[in-house]
């Protein structure tokens, strides 16, 4: 296992300096991640030649193979900022393969890990949110919660009346919590809508809707987000646009990176075992 250490040493190198800059600038820079994925593969590369097993190299190859379509499902699909899809890609190739039947192993339980770290991560993170922008999201929240406080009730009532029959109450009782986590996260959402001057724009940012800057041009609203020559027309019209602001997610893979690393340096089991446990703790928690 200590032809991973290095592995594991770049992935929290690369992902310390994708937090910072995420944190300052809210945009991770490409040379980062892209670097992170040269010096891995070339790690296991060179590795690969020194022992004569090219699997070691073809495992790392796979795992990048995995991940690239997963990061562009979750980045399509607007789960995930740019930045984000391009570091997830990096962390599949330095998951502790043993064999090719241990891929989906990894991937699942390292998917899991991270969106579960995420998910804690985001509700302490939107909380900060809420409270910093308090009026606005008491405002929204209140809106929200008046246009389905009839089927609110109804499901809180049905949870109430169903109490005998365990199962069909906390069916209800999960269907009224869906339906508030549902408003809490709409009303974040609202705080996180920002009326943004050109000069602050940046490659990515999200547009809340189609710009007109002129009779024959718009600049449409693409789960790409804006681009360098959208940021300088933009510029020149010298016109402030709303902006989705997103919550930053790298720090979530430093999180998980040291929870998954910290379970190899402290367990004598195989890296199969020690992520089944992880994910038997994950579907514990959940």
């Amino acid at each position: 296992m200590q032809e991973y250490y290095f592995l594991f040493i770049l992935a929290f190198i690369f992902t310390t300096a994708a937090v910072i800059q995420d944190l300052k600038s809210r945009e991770v820079a490409n040379w980062i991640n892209f670097s992170f994925i040269a010096f891995a593969l070339a790690y296991r590369a060179f590795y690969a030649i020194q022992i004569s097993q090219i699997k070691f190299f073809a495992l790392g190859i796979a795992g990048f193979v995995i991940f690239f379509a997963l990061a562009h499902l979750l980045y399509y699909s607007k789960a995930f900022a740019g930045g984000d899809a391009k570091l997830l890609m990096g962390y599949g190739i330095i998951l502790p393969y043993q064999n090719y039947s241990s891929l989906p192993i990894f991937t699942i339980t390292f998917i899991l890990l991270l969106f579960t770290i995420g998910a804690l991560y985001s509700l302490v993170y939107s909380a900060f949110i809420a409270a910093k922008n308090k009026e606005k999201f008491k405002k929204e929240f209140y809106i929200l919660f008046k246009k389905y406080k009839l089927i609110s009730i109804i499901l809180l009532l049905l949870s109430l009346a169903t109490i005998k029959f365990t199962t069909l109450s906390l069916f209800f009782a999960l269907l009224f919590l869906i339906l508030i986590i549902y408003i809490y996260t709409k009303s974040v959402d609202s705080c996180m809508i920002i009326l943004t001057p050109p000069s602050k724009l940046t490659e990515g940012d999200w547009l809340i809707s189609d710009v007109k800057i002129s009779k024959s041009k718009t600049i449409r609203k693409t789960v790409h987000g804006l681009s360098s020559n959208d940021i300088k027309l933009l510029r020149k019209s010298k016109r402030k646009i709303l902006i989705k602001t997103g919550i930053p997610f790298t720090p979530a893979f430093l999180l998980a990176l040291i929870l998954m690393v910290s379970f190899f340096l402290t367990s004598a089991v195989s890296p199969e075992q020690i992520f089944s446990s992880l994910f038997s703790q994950l579907f514990f928690l959940s």
